[in-house]
């Protein structure tokens, strides 16, 4: 993945713009979902309305949801996803519920009422093409311009990279698993 870095030259800088971000976590390593919601609870300290679209880790709990009732009333959450891909086994199922995770996402945008919206994993989405890179492309385009929204998963398309205000790479270096064959660890992984 090749970004052409613009110059961090400050002080040539006349004029600050505020805008909504679009943000992207990508890469082969750990800590895509976890930087994302690092932002989340950044943003919920701030007192901001904040909703989150779970496109593939289906309905089991991690730490990150179980915490997040903590603040009922300025957070939604919706995970829309059967599981991992792999997991089901049915291509047509899966195009379907990321039909309806981004049809969930496409609510929220045009709601225009959270200063922050996390779409999870959906770059796994178009990856696979359960969705048309275009009308995210299109969809992301209709968000209230103070809206920041995150967006997770390996492989982000060059198109939303290009679109993005925001990408960084996790770079797999080593993991426990791979390396131990340590299982997922509760407060670590989930």
């Amino acid at each position: 993945m090749s970004v052409d870095k613009a110059p961090r030259a400050h002080e040539d800088i006349k004029e600050h713009i505020t805008k909504g971000l679009i943000i992207v976590n990508t890469g082969d390593g750990k800590g895509k979902t976890t930087a994302g919601f690092g932002i989340v609870y950044r943003s919920l300290g701030r007192g901001y309305k904040v909703a989150i679209v779970q496109f593939m880790k289906g309905k089991w709990i991690t730490g990150e949801v179980k915490a997040l009732e903590r603040f009922e009333g300025q957070v939604e959450h919706y995970a829309v996803g059967d599981g991992f891909t792999w997991q089901t086994q049915n291509l047509e199922q899966d195009k379907a519920t990321a039909r309806k995770a981004w049809g969930k996402c496409l609510e929220l945008i045009r709601a225009k009422k959270h200063r922050l919206l996390f779409f999870d994993e959906l770059n796994y989405v178009l990856k696979y093409d359960f969705l048309p890179v275009s009308e995210v492309i299109q969809g992301l385009k209709e968000k209230d311009p103070k809206t920041h929204v995150i967006l997770t998963g390996r492989d982000a398309h060059p198109d939303i990279i290009t679109l993005a205000d925001l990408v960084t790479e996790m770079k797999a270096i080593k993991h426990p698993y791979d390396t131990q064959r340590i299982k997922a660890q509760p407060g670590i992984e989930y």
